[in-house]
This record gives structure tokens, sequence and C-alpha cells, in this order.
């Protein structure tokens, strides 16, 4: 498989804020990991459903969100790939965000089954 190429879709489709073109990436028994949570993972999103309800949910919170300057980097033997990105939005509150996170994807058989995201904190 091209990760290259399913990690810029991703960002497309995240970018398009499209979540059935987001969602037709993932397997159906993929892992979302966010980084705000109570436990040392952040918040954690089992099986394509939760994972979807997770991703609208942050849709919904920045509804203009842009994922810019993507840089995108490859480990094709181990199935995983790195999209590094600025990302900025506006929340529904009227607060700007801006700030640098990545994402480690990990792929089978094409989809995605695990998303583990992370961002720097702008206090």
């Amino acid at each position: 498989m091209d990760i290259r190429a399913a990690l810029t879709e991703l960002c497309e489709a995240f970018n398009a804020h499209d979540l059935d073109r987001i969602m037709a990436c993932f397997a159906d028994d993929c892992v979302l990991e966010m980084p705000r949570g109570s436990s040392p993972w952040g918040s954690r999103f089992e099986g394509k459903r939760n994972v979807r309800q997770a991703l609208a949910t942050r849709l919904e919170g920045l509804p203009d969100v842009h994922y810019g300057n993507p840089a995108h980097f490859v480990d094709a033997v181990a199935d995983t790939g790195i999209s590094k990105w600025t990302l900025t939005g506006t929340t529904r509150e009227g607060a700007r965000k801006e700030l640098q996170g990545c994402d480690f994807y990990t792929f089978r058989e094409g989809k995605v089954i695990r998303k583990d995201s992370y961002w720097k904190i702008v206090d």
C-alpha cells in the first residue's frame, strides 16, 4: 500500500470536513487516541462507530479546522505513518486556535487501525 498517499488523503479529507471520506480510510476495528483525557493515553475510542462519533465531535468543536503545512513520514515495514501539521481553527465560542501536532497512524490491509494524536498545549 502507498502509506504516503493514504496520509495525504486523510489530511485532505479532514480539511474538507468530510466525515464519510475520513471514515472510509478506517478499519471496522479501529482505535483513536486523543491527547486530552483522564488516562495517560488521553481519551480512547474503539470501533468505527465510536471513532466516527469522536471525530464528529472534534469537527463540531472547531467547525473551520484546518491542518496546514502537512508533512508525512512513512515506515512501510511497520505499516506506520506520521502526519505533522499546524492546526488552525475557531471554537464555537469564538476562541481562535493555532497549534502544532502530529498523528501516528498504523495501517492494516490499506485501512487505519490506529490513530494516535498529539498536539502542543498553548497557554
